[in-house]
């Protein structure tokens, strides 16, 4: 497929599409009342693991093999579905525009999924500064409420699913899918261990399955075109449409739906115009503030595909690319992303709560002109000694990136500092 001539499928330019009646006109619900008729469960199931929806949220998990964990179902026990819609990732805004454009597609993919794993209940986690998004989302789920698409016996089938949305305060930590658990519960958002996982024991102790609201919102992309039609679309290995979110130092900034696989340069110059006032570029990070940077010697030919990206040492993680111009004092945006990372750290695990503060202060030391030749190997010591050490992945998502910049941009930071004095006679 030329991506030039891809027609929009996640978020066609229809207008008023956020109206139910709009959404129904141009074949909304149909797959809903589809699988609630016409297939079992596990035929739901089996047609999304082919479809091969990888997880939009970062991970990149097929989601129908990710359902298929769920247990069978006991009556007594309820069973949820959790829509993670925090989206607090620097660079990261594709969530938004679902909400603001499309969004009972999310909320069909979410009810499929729950008639799939038999779900009693789905909770949409959003972070609280998406005022208006929330109340587009909640207007949404009132009109489906309306029609009989959420409640008790939903159009007759004898299925009943609930739908609540709830709003974060604004924790980035509340991302992570057992954070977002404890928060959803009322309590302060410390990630669990796993094992157990939320699909044994998830949300108040029992089966939970969390997706990410876009990859819920390809559920009627799939059932409506079949898994074989929707393999075809983009990266064979990582298929169907993706929301791109192209910052940073571009002429036209945005989220951008195309085929997944798409060329990185093809991004940057052709799909957002190009570096902003004709400057060179000299970064790319590909898929939010947690993913490796990436030179422009080595974004050369590469496709955004999680197998493609981790090749070349970085993730496609949510597909929020961040632009960088040869006037970026790299230096700085490590610090940036240190202090970020800092400040959202739950405090729960000493390498994590200890660790990004000495990244931080070690980092401020080159920008206030303290720093010697030998806090870069420092910073490099403390990085290796954090990552893999913490309950979660957030002080991996620290490290990646700083530990890259530094790495690839070494020489800015020996420019940044003095030599290290070694006193006499040592």
């Amino acid at each position: 497929m030329d991506w030039r001539s891809y027609k929009p499928l996640l978020l066609p330019r229809i207008p008023d599409l956020h109206q139910i009646a709009v959404y129904e006109a141009h074949g909304g619900y149909a797959q809903l009342r589809k699988v609630l008729t016409e297939m079992t469960p596990a035929q739901v199931i089996e047609e999304v693991k082919a479809a091969n929806i990888r997880g939009r949220g970062g991970a990149g998990f097929n989601a129908g093999l990710k359902w298929s964990f769920m247990p069978p179902k006991k009556e007594s026990i309820p069973r949820y579905l959790a829509a993670n819609g925090d989206e607090s990732e620097p660079g990261t805004c594709k969530d938004r525009r679902i909400f603001e454009f499309n969004p009972h597609a999310f909320v069909e993919g979410a009810l499929i999924a729950a008639y799939a794993m038999q779900i009693d209940a789905i909770y949409v986690y959003i972070r609280g500064e998406y005022a208006d998004w929330i109340d587009r989302l909640q207007a949404a789920v009132d009109e489906a409420y309306a029609r009989g698409y959420i409640g008790k016996n939903i159009l007759g089938s004898g299925f009943s699913t609930e739908l609540y949305l709830h709003r974060g305060a604004g924790a980035y930590i509340c991302g992570e899918e057992t954070g977002l658990m404890e928060s959803l519960e009322g309590k302060r958002a410390y990630p669990r261990y796993k094992p157990p996982f939320p699909a044994q024991k998830g949300l108040w102790g029992c089966p939970t399955t969390i997706n990410n609201v876009e990859t819920l919102a390809h559920v009627p992309l799939v059932l409506r075109i079949g898994a074989a039609a929707y393999t075809q679309i983009g990266a064979p290995e990582h298929p169907g449409p993706v929301l791109y979110g192209i910052s940073g130092h571009v002429r036209r900034p945005g989220v951008y739906e195309y085929p997944s696989g798409m060329l990185i340069t093809n991004l940057i110059y052709e799909v957002a115009g190009g570096i902003r006032n004709d400057k060179k570029l000299k970064g790319v990070v590909p898929g939010g503030s947690s993913t490796p940077i990436l030179t422009p010697e080595e974004i050369e030919g590469v496709h955004m595909s999680a197998d493609a990206l981790r090749k070349v040492g970085s993730m496609m993680g949510t597909a929020g690319m961040l632009v960088l111009d040869e006037d970026t004092d790299m230096v700085r945006f490590a610090y940036r992303i240190a202090a970020f990372y800092k400040h959202e750290s739950c405090g729960q695990c000493t390498p994590c709560r200890e660790g990004t503060g000495w990244m931080k202060q070690i980092l401020h030391r080159f920008l206030d002109g303290t720093a010697t030749y030998s806090d870069i190997d420092r910073l490099l010591s403390v990085a290796n000694q954090i990552e893999g050490r913490t309950i979660c992945a957030l002080a991996d998502a620290a490290v990646w990136p700083v530990r890259a910049i530094v790495q690839k941009y070494r020489k800015e930071f020996e420019k940044a500092a003095k030599p290290t004095l070694i006193p006499v006679g040592a």
